[in-house]
């Protein structure tokens, strides 16, 4: 290097020294990066913190050619294989060029190790690993059930072997687990999530499964819910009309709830309607007493019919004006769900969220039920009593 690349790369040293702090006791297992300071013609030294440097194989970065791929100053991760008293000796992620002795090393130690999806079979996915072949049964590909095994076919993914055995010319059998990394990871997550989870907070979480009641979402390794009522301001029939799986949301803890199972210690109440406008605190500027309205009936009751204007805003007509004058004994004489009607506003009560309608007066509303037609002659059906009267007169004449 030259005068000037000298002092870059001390530069760069002591910046990554102040930001890594001190030192931790390094373990087997652990994952750290730092950047090469030398590379000699069998080692390569990556400073580790400011007295630390750890050891790795020159063969460890150089392509199958044997060309090295990094050189002085690059800053490269690598797992913690040896922490004795003689140094602490590195070794990268096993990739596609693993070698045997490698995917050994890995296999003792509980190091991962990266494969590509090669193929689906019976149980399971075929897993290539270097010249290894790899089997990872279904239940250990993902947390959660795999309902369509050929989305991970091609896909390039870290795994940790769980058996391994000799196989065929010469080359290792390997029995892989996808789903043991992502539950260690999960679970440092959850750790980091649960130190700095309070109510208010607000969260980036992805949609993981749909039930009639709400949605499941993981929100940094935990577990939370959202309530079908805290999908919005506006009626919610169904989850899936506002949600899909794997879907990325915003959401706000509501609740936490202690549940004593060390399994899953708190229940996480989650809305996404908290971070919307509440369309109810302007509702008397847009909507004043004595405005003419539009909306669509989605609802009939005993006492009245409930018109939505607009998404979270549903105003009531009382049944008493309903029938403009005449008495209705229930809204279904009158409108029927799904009709658009034209109404006027007669109260508005934004604190108990309360909005009265009214279509009497000569508002519009095509009404729903119409009474049988006439049989031919122009004599109707007639009622009850009119029966009776008959049948009366009849004895009469007898």
């Amino acid at each position: 290097m030259t005068h000037d690349d000298t002092e870059d790369f001390a530069s760069m040293l002591a910046e990554f020294e102040r930001e890594t702090g001190p030192q931790k006791r390094l373990k087997v297992g652990d994952t750290v990066t730092g950047p090469i300071v030398s590379i000699g013609s069998d080692s390569v030294f990556v400073q580790l913190g400011a007295k630390a440097e750890g050891i790795l194989d020159r063969e460890q970065v150089t392509d199958p050619d044997g060309k090295l791929e990094v050189e002085v100053g690059d800053v490269i991760e690598a797992i913690v294989v040896s922490a004795s008293g003689g140094g602490i000796t590195l070794r990268r992620t096993a990739a596609r060029t693993a070698r045997s002795a490698e995917l050994e090393q890995a296999f003792a130690h509980g190091l991962p190790v990266e494969g590509v999806v090669a193929g689906t079979n019976k149980g399971g996915f075929e897993i290539q690993v270097g010249n290894a072949r790899g089997f990872c049964p279904i239940s250990q590909m993902d947390l959660r059930f795999v309902d369509q095994p050929e989305e991970y076919v091609g896909q390039r993914y870290e795994f940790v072997i769980t058996k391994l055995e000799p196989g065929r010319g010469g080359r290792l059998d390997l029995v892989l687990s996808r789903r043991a990394l992502l539950a260690e990871e999960q679970k440092q997550a959850a750790a980091e999530t649960r130190a700095n989870l309070r109510e208010g907070l607000v969260m980036s979480g992805t949609v993981i499964s749909l039930k009639p009641y709400g949605a499941f979402v993981d929100v940094g390794g935990l577990e939370g819910m959202i309530h079908i009522s805290e999908m919005g301001h506006a009626r919610v029939a169904k989850p899936e009309d506002v949600l899909s799986v794997g879907q990325k949301v915003e959401v706000v803890v509501l609740r936490i709830e202690q549940t004593g199972d060390p399994k899953r210690p708190e229940k996480i109440a989650l809305s996404l309607k908290a971070l919307e406008a509440d369309p109810w605190n302007t509702v008397a500027e847009r909507y004043p007493e004595g405005s003419k309205v539009h909306g669509r009936v989605v609802r009939l009751a005993q006492f009245g019919a409930f018109v939505e204007l607009e998404p979270g805003i549903e105003g009531l007509v009382h049944i008493s004006e309903l029938g403009a004058g005449r008495r209705v004994n229930h809204p279904r004489e009158v409108v029927r769900e799904g009709q658009e009607v034209d109404a006027r506003v007669v109260s508005v009560d934004p604190t108990r969220r309360r909005l009265g309608l009214s279509l009497a007066a000569g508002e519009s509303a095509e009404p729903a039920w119409q009474p049988p037609p006439e049989i031919s002659g122009g004599n109707s059906l007639g009622t009850f009593g009119d029966l009776l009267a008959a049948a009366k007169d009849s004895k009469k004449k007898g």
